[in-house]
Formats: C-alpha cells, sequence, structure tokens
C-alpha cells in the first residue's frame, strides 16, 4: 500500500521499527506449545525414591477417602471424582530431589552417594508408568562456600539420567544478581562439552527468594536482565516464600505466600517475564495436614485458588496432603473459568454483540484458559466437543496467537 511519506524516510523508519520487531520476536516468543505443571513436588534427596510419586499419590488418596465428606464441602464443580481419577494415575506432574534446604549439609561423601543414587532414582522414576513429565534437583546455592559442592552434585546426578534428559531441569536458589545468571549459562555449555551433550541441552529455573533480585542497588528490576542472560536456558521462576519474607524482615508469625511483600515480589517476576515463555511458580505453605487436617486443608486450598485468580498457575507442593487441594481447587477453578470462557468464546467467533464484546486480547486470554483446562484433566476433550465443537484444537491454538483475525482475512480473501 503506498502512502505520501517520502521513500527516503519510509525506508529509514522501516529500517528502525524492523529492527524493533526483530528483537522484541527474539525477546518475547509467546508462551509457546510447553505445558505448564500445576505443581512442582520438592522431596529431601534422602528420602527420594523411585516410587516417591506413586507413594506421594496413594497417601493423597487415603487422605481423601478420609475426609472425603470434608473436602466436598470445597468441592464447587463436583471435580472429586476427576481428582480421585488423576491422583490414581499420575499424582505429580513435577518433581525435585532437595539437595538444598531439605537436605542441608553433610559430609562430602554422603552428598556424593546421595547425588548418585537420585540421578538414578529420576532415571528409574522416568520409566514407571505415570512418571512425572519433568523432573530434576535442587542445587545449593552460588555462594563461595556452596558453589562447589552444588557443581559436583549438578555432575553426579547427570552421570545417571543422561538418557532422560529431555524432561531434566535443575534449580538454582538463592539468586541475587544477573551475573549469576551468566555464570549458570557458562556452567551448563561447559558441561556440555565436557559430557558430549548437544548444545543447549541443559535448562534450568531460578530461584528468587531475596529482596537484590527484585530491586538491585541502583534501583532497577534485574529480573529481565537475568532472563536475557540466560541464553534462552530458563524454564521458570520460583518465588521461594520463607527466605524472601524473611529477607525482609517480616515475623515468622506472619510468613506466608498471600503476605503483601510476597505479592510485590511475584508481581515484579511475573511483569518481567511476560510473554517470555519462561514461567511462574509460586511457593510453599510449611502448613500440613498433620494434627488439624481441615484447617490445612483450606488453607491450602485457599492459597492455590487465590495464586491461580492471579496469573500462578504451578506452585510448590512440600507434602502428599497438599496434592488433594492442589487438584481440587485448580479443577475447580479451570472448570468455572470454562464455564464462563466457552460461551464468550462462542460469541467472539460468531461476532456476537450481545453480552460482552471481547477483543483479540481477551478473546487470547480465554482460549489459553480452556487449553490449560483441558491439559491439566478439569475439562475433557469430549465434554468440550460436545458443548462447542467449533472450539477445535486447531481454532484454540490460532485464537491463542492472535492468528484467527489473519486466518478469517485469508478465507474471506478466498471466499471472494
Amino acid at each position: 500500500m503506498n502512502t505520501r511519506l517520502p521513500e527516503h524516510i519510509r525506508a529509514r523508519v522501516d529500517a528502525v521499527l524492523d529492527s524493533v520487531d526483530a528483537e522484541l520476536r527474539l525477546r518475547y516468543p509467546g508462551q509457546g506449545p510447553r505445558m505448564q505443571p500445576v505443581h512442582t513436588v520438592y522431596v529431601p534427596a534422602d528420602r527420594a525414591t523411585a516410587d516417591t510419586p506413586v507413594e506421594w499419590g496413594a497417601t493423597a488418596l487415603e487422605l481423601l477417602d478420609r475426609h472425603a465428606g470434608f473436602l466436598a464441602g470445597l468441592d464447587t464443580t463436583d471435580s472429586l471424582p476427576a481428582v480421585r481419577v488423576g491422583l490414581s494415575a499420575r499424582p505429580v506432574q513435577d518433581l525435585r530431589i532437595d539437595f538444598e534446604d531439605g537436605y542441608g549439609f553433610r559430609a562430602d561423601d554422603v552428598e556424593d552417594a546421595a547425588a548418585t543414587a537420585a540421578g538414578k532414582t529420576l532415571a528409574l522414576m522416568a520409566e514407571k508408568p505415570g512418571a512425572p513429565g519433568s523432573f530434576g534437583i535442587r542445587i545449593k546455592g552460588l555462594a563461595k562456600d556452596e558453589r562447589r559442592r552444588a557443581l559436583r552434585t549438578l555432575e553426579l546426578v547427570l552421570d545417571g539420567v543422561a538418557d532422560v534428559l529431555p524432561g531434566f531441569l535443575f534449580t538454582v536458589p538463592k539468586i541475587r544478581a544477573a551475573e549469576q545468571v551468566s555464570a549458570i549459562v557458562d556452567i551448563c555449555s561447559g558441561i556440555e562439552r565436557a559430557h558430549g551433550l548437544p548444545d543447549h541441552t541443559l535448562r534450568f529455573e531460578l530461584q528468587i527468594e531475596s529482596p537484590q533480585a527484585i530491586i538491585a542497588p541502583d534501583g532497577t528490576a534485574p529480573i529481565a536482565r537475568m532472563l536475557a542472560m540466560s541464553d534462552n536456558r530458563c524454564s521458570a521462576l520460583h518465588f521461594g516464600t520463607y527466605d524472601y519474607t524473611a529477607a525482609c524482615g517480616i515475623a515468622a508469625t506472619d510468613q506466608a505466600l498471600d503476605h503483601p511483600a510476597a505479592d510485590h515480589a511475584k508481581t515484579v517476576m511475573q511483569v518481567a517475564a511476560a510473554q517470555t515463555g519462561v514461567w511462574i511458580c509460586d511457593g510453599s505453605t510449611q502448613i500440613v495436614p498433620g494434627s488439624d487436617p481441615e484447617f490445612a486443608f483450606t488453607n491450602h486450598y485457599r492459597l492455590v485458588e487465590r495464586a491461580l485468580r492471579r496469573g500462578y498457575y504451578q506452585g510448590w507442593d512440600m507434602h502428599p496432603g497438599h496434592l488433594v487441594t492442589r487438584w481440587l481447587a485448580t479443577h475447580n477453578f479451570f472448570r468455572t473459568a470454562t464455564d464462563v470462557a466457552v460461551p464468550r468464546l462462542q460469541a467472539y467467533l460468531g461476532r456476537g454483540q450481545e453480552g460482552v464484546v471481547d477483543e483479540p486480547a481477551t478473546a487470547e486470554a480465554l482460549s489459553t484458559t480452556v487449553v490449560r483446562a483441558l491439559r491439566c484433566g478439569a475439562v475433557s476433550d469430549d465434554e468440550l466437543l460436545a458443548r462447542a465443537p467449533e472450539l477445535t484444537e486447531q481454532t484454540l491454538v490460532d485464537l491463542m496467537t492472535r492468528r484467527w483475525s489473519s486466518r478469517e482475512s485469508t478465507e474471506a480473501r478466498e471466499t471472494r
């Protein structure tokens, strides 16, 4: 299309904006096809076995059955039957064997043995039915007194999981500066060369649990720099509830996922990671089903639902009882959200003018919600097909990626 702009000005504008477009596409590719797990289970290295996911699922089912009457009061969408099926088939989607706070400091020969065993454990775990889709370890931090131990543990574990690396991730705790991420990238490339692994095989997660990771000494927000320096190896940002709130001076009685200090940190993480394809993972709660299981269930359900409403679709689970309320809250949330999303998407596709008139950005969010509901099992393919046959997988993907408008334009031209 012609304009009345002088050609030399148009060429200058194109050169500047084409460069900007290329940079934005590189840094902000969008969510992509990866499926974000609903949770990450943390298990201390001295307690993890290849049967841990099955054992956690069995314990969660026992708790569900024992407290079914109470849990029915939390079930707003008749999701308990589906949760029971999920806990029987694949209770854990993502798992980390923990060599940091959950394991502590041991003699080098003891951690060497635990790391070697962890590699074999993960390899065996990956072969079992209903295995986690992703797995890995949390190493110790990169401070001088922990660094060599952390790297040795990582390499010993990798010796045992070389054949199942596509699902392997390692979590780096206590990140405080962007330069640490550059060092992690060097570590990854060095290990790949030393072990004969293909380039970019290793991916990692950054655990944000220090105020300095949110606001740097110069007043900037360093997480965006961290992601830019990650060489596209960073999979997710995990929030460390207790280290972060403690560092902010929050009293132990008030350290929690829903403290305003925690909310601020997670909001900064969310904005920094938006459209990069890097996931945000909420932290943990230390309250587990024990002497007062009903309080523990109610508290965890509330926290999971709260996180979901704020766009944090993954969180840590530290006890088998957390699986019950994690899955129940997730199913309830996405079933309810789908009930809202489907009619609005149908109206959008039909260019309906009643009720809410949605824009492409909202259609993108609505379709993403439906896809998340399908992937976590809250809604089945058959349910969606019966309710909205026009919402095919391809249509949902087109709406998620905003290709629907261009697809409509192409179809309209072909019709003409």
